[in-house]
């Protein structure tokens, strides 16, 4: 079957979900594993929090809304997905809510070992989750080991479909399984493509403490991301040439693949000459292009089989009902510019540079000591 209108629209919308995610939490994440790297005191680390404390948790309504995006409009991409990839989706979880927890406590106790604490948990986590986005995305690149078939309803064996008659299998009742195992998203392609995303995101994020911050701090953070962007754009042009040659890439991916890398490569340029805001936005633009990229691959799958084409969950195999979709696209034509509309506001509204002299000299929190007393209340 031929790909619907609305099918396409849907896959599009995704895509510029995931771009918003990526590219506005990727400053986020970047921010959080430098937590401990680039400041050098309780004041930087506060001011380096302060720059993603009115952002973070508007960015992540990106990754939910396309989360369920995805249920609603290809539930079989979903169910395939979410099912296969338990464990690390699971962790990805557990690591948001740390993180999410690092933020809004860490200044709820005037202690250092309570700072230690949280800052330590969201420098661990940062790192975590960004190397599980980039294995997870890279798989989808890759494609896993994913088959069409059943388990028996004794022993609980996986009967695969004959190849050659997956539409008599689908109809049958058949479904599409991840049988490889979590292990099998491991591989030399998948784990290079986690240190590019963790290099990316330490790009994006130094960049982004460049433009939010003023003075040494600032300097640092350009210092630092002149050394981050050589070695992100050089080994992410190897590892998404290797991709686009090695797993099934579009011809027309190449378009996007070329975007991305003049935009990083303009990026690492403009940055050793110290112009931060333009490198900033080159790396705000190389990301883009790069999960545009990285959609590409898919042709007109939602989920590629490493095992045998044959497969593939294809978007029309995955797709909800066309009146579901269209109920939807009512939804998104309304909410979607919403929802761009207050994170544009938010980022002008809070625009300035910080340094730290904006940052108090009194200790946030309470006095651990009084706490259970009420007695600063």
């Amino acid at each position: 079957m031929e790909l619907s209108a609305l099918q396409i629209i849907w896959f599009a919308l995704l895509a510029v979900l995931w771009i918003g995610y990526l590219t506005l939490e990727g400053f986020g994440f970047g921010t959080g594993m430098l937590l401990k790297i680039l400041p050098r005191n309780e004041k930087e680390r506060r001011l380096a929090l302060n720059t993603i404390g009115p952002h973070w948790d508007g960015n992540e309504v990106f990754l939910l809304t396309a989360g369920g995006a995805t249920f609603a409009a290809f539930p079989e991409w979903y169910a395939t997905m979410f099912s296969g990839m338990y464990l690390a989706l699971v962790a990805i979880l557990i690591c948001l809510i740390i993180r999410i927890s690092a933020i809004e406590w860490r200044g709820k106790i005037s202690s250092d070992s309570w700072r230690n604490l949280w800052d330590n948990l969201h420098l661990g986590v940062a790192w975590v989750v960004t190397l599980i986005w980039g294995v997870a995305f890279a798989n989808l690149v890759q494609g896993t080991k994913i088959q069409v078939g059943h388990y028996t309803e004794l022993g609980g064996q996986f009967v695969p479909a004959d190849p050659a008659a997956i539409d008599a299998a689908l109809a049958a009742g058949d479904r599409h399984f991840l049988t490889g195992g979590f292990v099998s998203l491991f591989t030399p392609f998948t784990l290079v493509g986690g240190v590019v995303f963790v290099l990316l995101f330490l790009t994006h994020g130094a960049l982004w403490l460049a433009i939010k911050t003023k003075g040494d701090f600032s300097e640092r953070a350009i210092a630092l991301a002149k050394k981050l962007s050589l070695a992100s754009t050089g080994l992410t042009a190897i590892w998404a040439v290797w991709g686009q040659f090695a797993y099934r890439g579009q011809a027309w991916g190449f378009i996007p693949l070329v975007l991305a890398a003049v935009a990083l490569i303009a990026s690492t340029l403009v940055i050793q000459k110290g112009k931060d805001v333009q490198a900033f936005l080159f790396s705000f633009a190389g990301l883009a292009f790069a999960v545009v990229w990285v959609f590409s691959t898919f042709g007109a799958n939602a989920l590629k089989s490493s095992v045998d084409p044959a497969y593939d969950l294809t978007l029309v195999q995955a797709s909800a009902t066309s009146p579901t979709q269209t109920v939807m696209l009512i939804a998104a034509i309304v909410f979607v510019p919403i929802v761009l509309g207050y994170t544009a506001w938010s980022y002008k509204s809070f625009a300035g540079r910080l340094g730290v002299e904006h940052i108090s000299d009194e200790p946030a929190g309470l006095d651990p000591k009084k706490v259970r007393a009420f007695a600063n209340a």
